[in-house]
This record gives C-alpha cells, structure tokens and sequence, in this order.
C-alpha cells in the first residue's frame, strides 16, 4: 500500500478529529438530550447564564468540545488546565487573574479536564473562587463525580452527564469528515457505506476514535492511477481488528460490569451473564478476580441449596490459575452458566449479615461456661465445661445443651429456604430443633 502525504502545511497535517473540532453550536454532534430545543444546558448557554458544572462522560464523546464552544458563546477568557502540569502555586496564579479580569467586568471560564485527577489540595484551591464568581469552572471527567470531586466543590457545581455518540451520529461525522473542507473535502476518497457503519460501530459512542479511525484507513487506502482512494475491506480489516469497548479496571466501568455480571447470574439468566463475562474478559480483566467473585457468588447466593456451587466455583478459579487467558475463558463460562442455573439462596449471606450486626451492637458476652474447656484443675473448680454434654453419647447424636450466651438465647440467624437441597436442610433443622423443645 502507498503510503500518503496528505497536506503540506502544518495546520493541516493536525490530526484529523483537532481539524474538525466544532467551533460553532450548529456544527456540534451528539447531546441532544442537554443541547436539544428546549433543552436546560441548550438554554443557559443561549441565554448566557452558565455557571460551574461538571460534564460526566465516555472519552470521546465532545467534553473539552463544549467547553470551549460555551466560551466563545459566553464571550468570556478560556483557561485550560492540566491535573499533571498545573499545581497550587499555577492555580492561586491563575485566579488572581480572575479575580482581576471579574473587576475589569470579564468573566473566566476554567476549564479543568479530567478534574478526577486534581488532588483534594488542588480542588479546594478551586473553591473560594467559584464561590465568589470569579471564575466559571468546567470541569470534565470520565468517573462518577460523586467519588472523585470533593463534595464542597461539587455541591457547587451542576452535573450534566453526557452520553456515548449514537452510531447514526457518528455516521453523520465521518460522512462530514469526507465532505469538509477541513477534513478530505479536496480528496477523491471511495470508501462504502457499510463501511462507515463498521467504523462508527467499532468507535463504541467515540467520535475520536471515529476519526481516527477514518484517517487510519485513508492514509492506507489504495491510490488508483486517477488519483483515487480506495478504502477496501481488507484496509478496514486492518485498522478495526480489535473492538475498543469501553472499560477502566480500576474505574467505574469496572463495578458496573462486575455488578451486571453478579446481578445475571442471580436472576439465573445464563446468557446476559455470560455476555458480562466475555465484556470484562474483552476489557482485559484478570480472570482470577472474575474468578474470586464466582466463589463468593457461590456462598451468597447459592449457598446451601447447591452445596456443590462452592467446589466447582474453587475449581473454576484452580482451572484460570492453571491455563490462564485465553484458553480459561471456558472455565469461567462454566462457572457462570452453572451458577446461573443452580437454585437460589442468600439464607447464609443473610445469616452471616445478621449476626455481624449483633456482634457489633451487642455486649461481647463471654463464653457459656459448659463449652469452655477445662484443661486445668483450677479451671475445673471454676465449674469450666461442667454440664457438657457430648453429643455422639446419646442415641439421636443430639444434646439440649445451651451453646449461645443466655442474653440471646433462641436467637435465629440461619432461616433455610426450601430452593433446592436447602429444603433438605431446613427439614432437618426444624427436626433438630423440635426434639430440642421436648423435655
């Protein structure tokens, strides 16, 4: 394949998607539930009535975009800043120009991306001055602000979450990407549209990968001898090999999949949680921590009315240590679907919980002196161990004896279901517990 050399002068040898960021409201894509007719950020920002507010979303979807759209609209000074590059002293400095400019009757707007990243200190620094007005903040990140900015800062602040772009309006992009001038406007570019689609399907809501992507393709295209690009399948092929699904292991992503996953299996429904399963596999997660939650999985939800759940979870995760990826990928698909399929049961997650709370809210009684051993002559005579009853002497393999301290005497946290081998299990227990009441 030839490669190409595009454009001559520097400005427009930028990256694609930086030529073809919008300046202008009309030329932004995606939002339209925020900027639709009507819509409330649409109004603040058309009537000039912005304030502080944090843009939540993916990568990719038009944050900084905004950002700087809205400061051309509001006609007010546009500062960006960095959590890498910018500390307390940069900030303070930064500020105090505000503070000056708000005198002179111009308003800032800072626009701080991926303000996750800014520390406490650095956040706070932010602070007296959105409460004064001497700044309009902007902040943009890709995690649940409700974790990652302070909540003074954030109390301060409106929340507007944008979402992943549609295929149809990354559709409309790429086709504005061949068109523009800005973009291969001046070129002869032969790409089908099932291919758009491909490209705006792979980019999964982001319109930088969309371009990217794009761009990838026709630098590789095939030149024909009229000048002509080419963009085939196999180029394509080459540039959307891999699905870039969205997914943070340490982030917010991450719980919501785990949580997706753990929630299908649960409502025994085998192929969503295989699905989540093959997400975070496809994202990168280590199979052992995907394997960790099916043994605890196992316990919480299964529990006793398939004692054979537990086993076959810690095989599942023996089976990942072993192999590992990709040929594990089975042995998690194993545990899921048998999981999902086996009958349910939180009555030990529930029994552990509940006993936990009487541990910690209750007095720490001190052991029924009948249970306690007795190794010592001295504790013999303290009345250690007397009244114990052995339990393999008698006929039933039962004894009366009192086990819990007498202050929660016939409390019950084990409350067996009747879902699979557990209905076995709380038959026996109720037998157990009816020859205990006889006298």
């Amino acid at each position: 394949m030839e490669q190409l050399t595009l454009f001559d002068d520097r400005e427009r040898n930028a990256p694609l998607a930086s030529r073809l960021r919008p300046e202008h409201m009309e030329e932004y894509a995606g939002q339209k539930h925020l900027l639709g007719k009507g819509k409330i950020l649409r109004q603040l920002i058309d009537k000039d009535q912005i304030s502080s507010m944090i843009f939540w979303g993916p990568p990719g979807v038009g944050k900084t975009t905004l950002a700087r759209i809205i400061a051309n609209r509001t006609q007010a000074s546009f500062v960006e800043f960095s959590a890498v590059t910018s500390g307390i002293k940069e900030i303070k400095e930064v500020m105090a120009q505000a503070e000056q400019n708000r005198r002179m009757g111009i308003r800032t707007l800072l626009f701080a991306d991926e303000i996750h990243r800014f520390n406490k200190a650095q956040q706070d620094a932010f602070l007296p001055y959105v409460e004064k007005g001497s700044i309009i903040l902007v902040g943009a990140t890709t995690e649940n602000p409700s974790f990652e900015i302070n909540s003074a800062l954030l109390s301060r602040c409106k929340v507007f979450v944008l979402k992943a772009l549609g295929e149809e309006d990354l559709k409309e992009l790429l086709m504005h990407a061949l068109t523009s001038p800005k973009g291969f406007g001046s070129m002869d570019i032969a790409i089908e549209e099932p291919h758009l689609k491909s490209i705006a399907r792979f980019a999964n809501g982001d319109a930088r990968t969309a371009l990217n992507t794009l761009e990838m393709a026709v630098l590789n295209g095939q030149m024909d001898e009229t000048g002509k690009i080419h963009v085939n399948e196999e180029v394509l092929s080459q540039c959307i090999n891999r699905r870039s699904l969205l997914y943070d292991k340490n982030g917010e992503e991450h719980y919501n999949l785990i949580s997706a996953l753990h929630k299908s299996m649960r409502n025994s429904d085998p192929d969503a949680a295989v699905y989540w399963l093959c997400r975070m596999l496809d994202g990168g997660e280590e199979p052992l921590y995907i394997a960790r939650r099916l043994v605890r999985f196992a316990s919480e939800d299964v529990g006793m009315a398939d004692p054979q759940a537990l086993p076959l979870a810690v095989s599942v995760y023996q089976a990942c240590h072993f192999l590992g990826m990709p040929e594990c990928d089975v042995h998690l698909t194993h545990g899921v679907v048998y999981l999902s399929m086996a009958p349910k049961s939180n009555a030990l997650y529930m029994a552990c919980e509940s006993c936990k709370k009487d541990v910690r809210e209750l007095a720490a009684e001190p052991v029924p002196l009948q249970i306690c051993n007795a190794p010592t002559g001295l504790m013999k005579e303290l009345e250690y161990g007397k009244g114990y009853e052995y339990a393999h002497d008698t006929e039933e393999k039962l004894s009366r004896m009192k086990c819990l301290p007498q202050s929660l005497e016939g409390r019950r946290y084990y409350l067996p279901t009747e879902e699979g081998q557990e209905g076995k299990v709380k038959k026996r227990l109720e037998e157990i517990q009816k020859w205990k009441q006889q006298e």
